[in-house]
């Protein structure tokens, strides 16, 4: 998918050419309050004046001193090129996003082996499940194939097990998905078992489920902006 470098209000973004291919992590930018609506900061109440300068967090739209809006931090989910202002509040959960974007996406793209299971089947197939390259669909391959469009999944629960009565750990072993059928109001559900062999790798499996319950939250976040 081609991507375009535009400039706004609050930075350089490298964002895809057609809003269909966007991310569906992607969050848009926030209008801004304007400047006449915030005589004071959103946070701490000081007066802006000639010395104590207005600044808006690229990541909520709000006014704030530069105290209380200092922190440049990196906010791939709105495409930015380059670290950028936000509150300490967004700062702080844009750092938290960070982990998934360096990280856990990898994961999810590298992709994991599981045994799934379609609808209310006795049968399942050993699969190898990734997200494709532009973030866009889930995509199941084995002996059949299968591309689950990330937009249209409703409902994802992580399946664990290990819990024992003195409060210890638990993992995941599987998941199950449900999502729409392109066209339908149909839902369909898979559920996805790491194996028990050697061909495997249930660590990977764990952190790749991991990973993808990251996603569903910032899933669900995106579509409640």
């Amino acid at each position: 998918d081609a991507k375009k470098l535009v400039r706004s209000p609050s930075g350089l973004r490298m964002v895809p050419e057609h809003r269909a291919a966007r991310s569906p992590f992607g969050l848009d930018e926030p209008p801004w309050v304007p400047d006449k609506e915030c005589p004071r900061c959103m946070q701490c109440d000081t007066k802006f004046d000639f010395i104590t300068r207005k600044h808006h967090c690229r990541r909520c739209g709000k006014c704030f001193c530069d105290k209380c809006c200092s922190k440049k931090v990196p906010l791939p989910r709105m495409c930015f090129v380059d670290p950028v202002r936000q509150c300490a509040e967004c700062a702080l959960i844009s750092q938290k996003e960070t982990e998934f974007y360096d990280r856990q996406l990898k994961v999810l793209m590298n992709g994991a082996t599981f045994f799934v299971t379609l609808g209310t089947s006795d049968k399942s197939e050993l699969m190898v499940c990734r997200l494709s390259n532009n973030q866009r669909y889930l995509v199941l391959d084995g002996d059949s194939h299968y591309e689950i469009e990330i937009m249209q999944i409703s409902t994802v629960q992580i399946l664990t097990e290990g819990f024992t009565p003195g409060g210890g750990n638990t993992r995941a072993i599987g998941m199950i998905l449900q999502y729409k059928v392109p066209g339908s109001e149909e839902v369909m559900q898979m559920k996805f078992t790491a194996g028990e062999d050697f061909s495997c790798n249930r660590k990977l499996s764990a952190s790749w489920l991991a990973a993808m319950h990251k996603a569903t939250k910032l899933l669900y976040e995106s579509r409640d902006q």
